[in-house]
């Protein structure tokens, strides 16, 4: 088949008037068929239980069959696969051959002809024109207007015909979006596909969410479904922050102007005081599955077998033996009525563990069922956990990473660089941290904003942003020590919930900025501390961000420095167009 004098290397049937079908070269039409099969499957399954039945009451051994029954057992393994193709050509047909114009009709060898053809020699998405603008080169500014000049004389190339197929299909509905990776094999032009489609179906332009640029290999299945692109968050850099007596590079992702450059001079101010110091209370992540008895007396009794120090260490060996890192710690039961809330805590390794600890305890409900079987799982989380959700559980007993990060700042340094005095920030840090949110009712929010350093971090690095909430549980302490003169500045955070191996830690600008840190992947040596550096990392972050803040306000600076960084009367389209 040729296009406009073009050879075309994959061959599609298209059938205008009628459409041709594999059952159209039986003899019989179809329903007969499916009858005749029907049929025979039945009777040989009948002919074959009613022989059987007679040996085994004439104490005849069953493997002695005569001829009938050979024929009767072929027949059956002859209608059993006919069945198995569920029930016909008919429901395969509408599965794979409909509409029978689109590229989805072609031969299973011509359609594998596609996919390895399709190995592009061109990004699978310049069909579609959603590459990233070019920008020329920052020492070269006199370049840009020839650069944009040039981009707006390229027309933009149309869908290949075997993508504007797929296109329509997608629109029409009749090959769903989500299957467009597994039938392609081919992340990136799936993901072109459907932008296209879903552009088509909405009437909305997705032109300025880039495409091109991205592994979508590296998300399918773990990250992201239906992709149609990526978005662009900038990373700014605040440091160097003395931690530990080591120093840090924090990677922060974020849209807020003014946020890296507070970050960063409260770094500044941490620095020239001698540095900040860390401390990890605690590493456990939690999972708490809800279980419910026909009586509280029954539930009462798991409570009590849970949390015997003698039944610990069997638990614990059929808790441990779900991975290699994931080890129990503790369990803490609540009774509410009849139901009975576990909250199992354990090691997790380099691994945020979410995953991980589920395993781990639902090998301990499949061992309780033996001694107690009338317990009914409801759920393997019962919210006692507690995840993503602000909790008091959390602010008390910790989950994840529960660090202590502290810092003496000079009294000159607080003066020169924080533009303010130790005794303005012990009153704002009392009457707004303390009992403004105090009167607020705030759970874990005793602080100024370490929720946005917090999200910053974790964008950068991989985290899952939700678990925001309850990492950025925090508490922010002010004193002035050695007669008045000097500032002891410290942030107590319970539950920060990180990890350096698997979600989107492993997204190639992520990893980049875990790297950054010197905490990319696991650690060989000592599993589990590259997890808890990153955590004390975001805690002396926190401290640096709400040592800045503070000061601004107390200086009065704050409206002055948001309007002056996070506000901007240039025209962006002007300066894209420049």
């Amino acid at each position: 088949m040729e296009h406009r004098g073009k050879p075309m290397k994959m061959k599609v049937k298209f059938v205008d008037d009628e459409v041709v079908k594999p059952s159209d070269a039986m003899s019989l039409p179809l329903y007969i068929t499916n009858a005749v099969f029907f049929t025979l499957f039945f009777s040989v399954v009948y002919f074959l239980l009613t022989s059987w039945r007679e040996k085994i009451r004439t104490n005849t051994p069953l493997h002695m069959i005569d001829l009938s029954e050979v024929v009767a057992i072929l027949a059956l393994v002859a209608s059993f696969i006919y069945l198995l193709g569920f029930f016909g050509f008919d429901f395969v047909q509408s599965l794979f051959l409909q509409p029978s114009n689109d590229i989805w009709a072609a031969d299973d060898d011509e359609d594998e002809i596609m996919l390895k053809e399709d190995a592009r020699k061109v990004p699978c998405g310049q069909a579609l024109d959603c590459s990233i603008p070019k920008i020329a080169p920052i020492a070269s500014p006199k370049a840009a207007p020839k650069v944009f000049e040039e981009k707006a004389m390229i027309e933009t190339p149309p869908p290949t015909e075997e993508d504007e197929e797929i296109i329509k299909a997608v629109v029409a509905g009749t090959i769903p979006s989500y299957s467009l990776e597994s039938k392609l094999r081919d992340c990136k032009r799936a993901a072109s596909i459907r932008r296209e489609a879903l552009q088509r179906v909405t009437g909305k332009s997705l032109e300025g969410l880039p495409l091109e640029g991205f592994d979508y290999e590296s998300i399918l299945g773990q990250c992201c479904e239906m992709p149609v692109g990526y978005i662009t968050i900038p990373v700014g850099i605040a440091g160097p922050l003395m931690l530990d007596g080591r120093e840090f590079s924090v990677p922060m992702a974020t849209t807020e102007g003014c946020l890296v450059a507070s970050t960063n001079r409260g770094c500044k101010a941490i620095n020239l005081s001698g540095g900040a110091s860390s401390v990890l209370l605690k590493d456990g992540m939690t999972r708490a599955p809800v279980v419910r008895f026909n009586s509280a007396k029954r539930a009462a009794e798991l409570k009590f077998f849970m949390e015997d120090p003698a039944n610990y260490e069997t638990i614990s060996l059929v808790f441990n033996k779900s991975s290699r890192f994931g080890r129990l710690q503790t369990v803490k039961c609540a009774v509410a009525g009849k139901n009975l809330y576990m909250r199992f805590t354990c090691s997790t390794g380099d691994a945020m563990g979410m995953n991980m600890v589920s395993k781990g305890v639902q090998n301990v409900l499949d061992f309780l069922q033996n001694d107690f079987p009338d317990m009914d799982v409801i759920g393997i989380s019962g919210n006692y956990c507690s995840d993503k959700k602000p909790a008091a559980v959390n602010w008390i007993e910790g989950r994840g990473k529960s660090v202590v990060c502290e810092a003496v700042i000079k009294g000159d340094i607080v003066t020169k660089v924080l533009k303010t005095n130790v005794a303005a920030l012990v009153e704002l840090n009392m009457l707004k941290n303390l009992t403004g949110s105090a009167v607020a009712g705030a759970l874990g929010g005793f602080n100024a904003h370490a929720s946005n350093i917090v999200s910053a971090v974790y964008l950068a690095t991989g985290q899952d942003p939700a678990q925001n909430i309850e990492s950025s549980h925090c508490i922010t302490m002010m004193e002035a020590i050695n007669d008045g003169k000097d500032l002891h500045v410290s942030v107590t955070m319970p539950s920060i919930e990180v990890g350096t191996v698997g979600g989107g830690t492993q997204l190639a600008s992520q990893s980049a900025c875990l790297n950054l840190l010197g905490v990319k992947g696991a650690n060989r040596e000592a599993p589990g501390s590259n997890a808890r550096q990153l955590a004390s990392v975001v805690a002396g972050s926190v401290l640096a961000g709400e040592l800045s803040l503070m000061s601004a306000i107390a200086a009065g600076q704050l409206v002055k420095s948001h309007m002056k960084y996070n506000r901007s009367n240039k025209d962006v389209r002007t300066v894209a167009s420049a």
